[in-house]
């Protein structure tokens, strides 16, 4: 009787992991292996018949400039979002979080920088759109008060500005997001390491070197990961403001895989491209958590 007892005891875990397994296998890693598995075809979505080409799709992405195109602006993004995102983040939180500000001027800013973060993708892309215009946007006419003429530009529309104003959106409707989430690990960590740092003569930045970036590790080794596979993801607010242009100048690989996808109907192409993104996104984050781990090691 006890034995049975033991039993259905050392189940009840796996029983309540069920749910959530059967969940990742239907709608995450089987479609993983048939997105594999449609790259090795050449086919469309009016196509009854598919065409075997092996890793024939993999052989002409590879030589793709617009795939390398993309990959190197999905760089940019990750860089400037972990920049941005994640540390100017870390920044501001401490900040507001120490007693160099006011309680009421610190819940003022939280709420202004983390307002962009509930505002819909698409209302933030034709905003912005319309705050880049280049002859009655609103930054243009704000250089061309301060007399900076020479700045203004067609900010979506010239190719080696278009990723980057993208990029800026990006980081203006983030940041205070992932403020927010570093407070709440702020205020995790114990109040006593402060007051320690404190007597021992430590000023605000000595506090936040040995005693925040410590205490919150482990919530910014997270917010790196998710930044940087979010970066290597990203699609809606490319796609909302330039659908890759000028002249794929601001391609990403999301806004690359929907037009093979959808525009282009090459689906078997297309497939090898999302295996790519996969492969890319699941490298990142393991290297990400094995430099994580070995830091905590050492």
């Amino acid at each position: 009787m006890v034995s049975r007892m033991g039993r259905r005891t050392n189940l009840a875990p796996y029983l309540f992991l069920l749910p959530a397994v059967v969940l990742m296998l239907v709608f995450v890693y089987i479609p993983v292996i048939e997105s594999f598995r449609f790259s090795l075809f050449k086919w469309n979505s009016f196509s009854p018949e598919w065409t075997w080409v092996g890793l024939g799709n993999y052989r002409k992405l590879l030589p793709d400039p617009i795939f390398w195109q993309s990959i190197g602006n999905n760089i940019w993004y990750a860089i400037i979002s972990v920049a941005i995102q994640v540390f100017l983040a870390l920044m501001l939180a401490a900040l507001l979080e120490s007693h160099a500000v006011g309680r009421r001027l610190s819940t003022f800013f939280r709420t202004s920088l983390f307002l962009p973060a509930v505002l819909a993708i698409t209302i933030v892309g034709v905003t912005w759109q319309m705050l880049y215009r280049p002859d009655t946007g609103l930054i243009n006419q704000v250089l061309h008060v301060v007399g900076l003429d020479s700045w203004t530009r067609a900010w979506l529309g010239e190719e080696r500005t278009a990723i980057f104003s993208v990029i800026a959106v990006s980081q203006w409707q983030s940041l205070g997001y992932l403020m927010v989430l570093l407070i709440v690990a702020i205020r995790a960590v114990p109040r006593e390491l402060y007051e320690a740092a404190r007597i021992d003569g430590a000023g605000i930045w000595r506090q936040f070197r040995d005693v925040t970036v410590p205490g919150v590790r482990e919530t910014t080794l997270v917010l790196v990961i998710i930044t940087v596979v979010g970066a290597f993801k990203v699609f809606d607010v490319v796609w909302v403001m330039t659908a890759g242009g000028p002249n794929h100048a601001s391609e990403v690989l999301g806004t690359f895989l929907y037009r093979t996808a959808f525009r282009d109907d090459e689906m078997g192409y297309a497939s090898a491209i999302a295996t790519m993104l996969f492969f890319i996104t699941f490298a990142l984050a393991a290297v990400q958590l094995w430099a994580g781990r070995s830091g905590k090691d050492a």
